[in-house]
């Protein structure tokens, strides 16, 4: 659970400002986030899978990654992205509760360096990855 991990996501103990490596600034990968300490590793990985597996035309929107907020639909559970340990990408093509559009081959480049996805859950969110080791 990341508040036993973390503590109160105002705390903002483990947040930076990531300055993206230039090698990885193609198409709407940002070139600065700020996240988690615990997710650079992982997300620069993930891009670049997505960039050695030619898929970055499939990349149209990065959609956030730190915000403090509830789960949607939640009265009390807190979103991992109050954390800065989650992403969204393609939100608009991905909605919550739809049938999400990102090709296997896209998601397997999240799934091969440490993210669960949203796509996989019984409430489908399409846009939604996250450490798997939360």
């Amino acid at each position: 659970m990341a508040s036993a991990k973390y503590g109160r996501p105002q705390n903002y103990k483990n947040m930076i400002v990531w300055d993206i490596p230039t090698e990885l600034e193609i198409g709407v990968i940002p070139k600065k986030l700020y996240c988690n300490k615990d997710i650079v590793i992982p997300l620069g990985n993930a891009f670049n899978n997505i960039i050695k597996r030619n898929l970055i035309t499939e990349l149209k929107t990065f959609d956030g990654c730190f915000n403090i907020r509830l789960q949607r639909g939640s009265k009390i559970a807190q979103s991992l992205h109050s954390w800065g340990i989650a992403i969204d990408v393609n939100a608009s093509w991905n909605q919550l509760g739809k049938e999400p559009t990102l090709s296997k081959e896209f998601v397997k480049c999240f799934i091969d360096a440490g993210f669960d996805w949203g796509g996989n859950w019984v409430r489908k969110d399409g846009m939604h990855f996250q450490l798997s080791s939360i």
